[in-house]
């Protein structure tokens, strides 16, 4: 049996791809919206990611990106183009055999309730998580009915670790911003309590919870026993608050050695500090899922 990864909702794109590569799928997860897409990517494995998405439906829409029902809608074209492809009975083996993982919740936390506050007013934390969870949960039964049966879903990281929010909330000394990582840590609670009810109700699926939470706070907290040398700001520009787009050969330098940096930017990690984490994810939860 070969190992299929189909991966819905990234926030952290990255994430999948070395996941794909270190299982020796492929090098790279190609998005099933890229026109280049082949046929045999398919097959193999594509992403539907959209950066910037979330469990809240508010969050995407904040950014206009993809929501969680576009993916899904865009996940029911991909299976009718693989019965065309394969044929209906290899399109449910693979489907029921295949590798979901999902990845949100960090940008509802750090950007939609804590930066951009548009849930504030009608959520305090306690209730907001709740809010995200049950999408989650949501989220998992809808693939789920479409015939997924191993559902990887990651936690919310650290997010109040990362440099962005250092500047943006952990005061003059840019510490960690601790009442993110408390929301981060009560929305992961809730979510391993949701995954674990799933197991028990829905016959054959194995729902996992993958923690990057620890992980990466001990990367963030010990650079060095990884190889980093730098965990509070990004290789781009000053590295405590460009992000995305604004890391651009017009606008930012960068470091002189990314390898030394935990983060790209002031929000994403850099590729050695996923290549750091993965193999430990991997060998921690991958034979849960079998």
């Amino acid at each position: 049996m070969s190992l299929c990864f189909l991966v819905l909702n990234l926030a952290l794109l990255s994430r999948a791809l070395f996941s794909a590569n270190e299982l020796g799928i492929k090098d790279t997860l190609p998005a099933y919206l890229d026109p280049t897409v082949l046929p045999q990517d398919l097959i193999t494995g594509v992403s539907f990611a959209s950066g910037g998405s979330g469990f809240d439906p508010l969050t995407p829409k904040l950014v206009s990106v993809l929501t969680l029902s576009d993916q899904l809608e865009y996940f029911k074209e991909y299976i009718g183009k693989l019965k065309a492809i394969i044929g209906e009975e290899n399109t449910t083996f693979t489907i029921t055999n295949s590798l979901f993982l999902v990845v949100a919740g960090s940008d509802d936390i750090a950007n939609t309730y804590f930066t951009l506050r548009a849930r504030k007013l009608k959520y305090d934390v306690p209730a907001y998580t709740d809010l995200m969870a049950n999408s989650a949960s949501s989220f998992v039964q809808e693939l789920y009915k479409l015939g997924a049966r191993r559902i990887g879903v990651f936690s919310a990281p650290p997010v109040g670790c990362v440099p962005a929010q250092r500047t943006l909330a952990g005061g003059v000394e840019r510490e960690c911003a601790q009442n993110l990582n408390e929301a981060a840590k009560l929305f992961n609670s809730k979510l391993s309590k949701k995954l674990d009810s799933l197991a028990s109700s829905l016959p054959s699926g194995r729902f996992v919870y993958l923690d990057i939470y620890n992980p990466l706070l001990d990367l963030i907290q010990n650079p060095r026993k990884y190889g980093f040398q730098v965990a509070d700001k990004g290789c781009c520009g000053t590295g405590i608050l460009e992000v995305a787009i604004l890391c651009n050969q017009y606008t930012s330098e960068t470091c002189a050695n990314v390898s030394d940096y935990v983060f790209w930017d002031s929000y994403h990690p850099t590729e050695g500090a996923y290549k750091a984490l993965i193999p430990s994810i991997l060998g921690k939860y991958l034979t849960k899922f079998f």
